[in-house]
């Protein structure tokens, strides 16, 4: 089996391959490495004919936080985008229909926070679970950009898609089945259990049928104009980068540090990182 430094890998069941994000001192955090090792094992579950279905989950007190915002500049992207101007939001979104163009179902287990680039990568598999709990949400839209990947007006339809950009406040599970961004919801202490059974369930439809089922719901979306919106995005997210807002908050990180600058974001909101329960975020 083979080692890697951001995520462990198992299996739960037979046909059933399990990915956890495992930097719970960062909550999940996605940086480069970790990417490119949760990539390099859903592409080799994809050709392995002994894997059906792959589950996504976080170690710890997250699914994911958000982006790691401290990376190190050395570490280079798990897969090539062209340079110039809006390289990262381009990068993300190829990134999350990578996922998309599989031909094996991915699931997404999600508890604890679920945070701006943590949102995308959820929203990038074909099934959501979350815990009744989880906290949803993209804060990005505060004080530095609208989201790289912009599928929230696909997934859970125009108003609710406006209160989350104009606010940047969350959702709970609960709420986050009801506008139709997850699938179900489950007590904390039930969800594991319950997406394996739902990953089973998956499992037993032959692959080759499977990888059907997967895309028809795929062309569908894409006819009506899917991939072209959420690419067109991706220039608004690089042109809000340019505000005096978004530069002003890059700015701060590099004088004050994250922490500080976080903090400071949500102290007026009186949540994420300066809610009741005090939860530590990343982007």
């Amino acid at each position: 089996m083979t080692n890697y430094s951001s995520i462990i890998v198992d299996d739960p069941h037979e046909r059933v391959s399990r990915i956890t994000l495992n930097r719970p001192e960062k909550r999940n955090s996605l940086s480069a490495n970790l990417r490119a090792e949760l990539f390099e094992v859903l592409e080799s579950n994809d050709q392995n004919p002994g894997v059906s279905v792959t589950i996504i989950r976080g170690s710890g007190k997250a699914f994911s936080a958000g982006y790691d915002l401290t990376r190190d500049m050395d570490e280079e992207d798990p897969y090539y985008t062209a340079g110039g101007l809006g390289h990262w939001p381009r990068h993300v979104v190829e990134g999350c229909f990578k996922i998309w163009d599989l031909a094996k179902p991915v699931i997404a287990q999600v508890h604890g926070y679920c945070l701006a680039g943590g949102t995308e990568l959820a929203q990038s598999c074909d099934l959501i679970y979350v815990a009744e709990d989880a906290s949803i949400g993209y804060p990005v839209v505060r004080n530095i950009s609208p989201p790289d990947n912009q599928f929230y007006p696909w997934i859970v339809g125009m108003r609710k898609s406006m209160e989350l950009m104009l606010t940047g406040n969350s959702m709970s599970g609960v709420e986050a089945v009801e506008c139709g961004f997850a699938n179900a919801y489950y007590p904390p202490e039930e969800l594991e259990k319950s997406v394996l059974n739902i990953a089973i369930n998956v499992a037993g439809v032959p692959q080759d049928v499977q990888q059907f089922n997967k895309r028809s719901i795929h062309r569908q979306m894409e006819i009506m104009g899917i991939r072209a919106g959420i690419k067109a995005g991706t220039e608004i997210q690089q042109l809000s980068m340019h505000t005096k807002s978004a530069k002003n908050f890059f700015k701060k990180v590099k004088e004050e540090g994250l922490t500080k600058a976080l903090s400071d974001r949500d102290s007026k909101f009186g949540d994420y990182r300066e809610g009741k329960d005090k939860k530590n975020s990343d982007e």
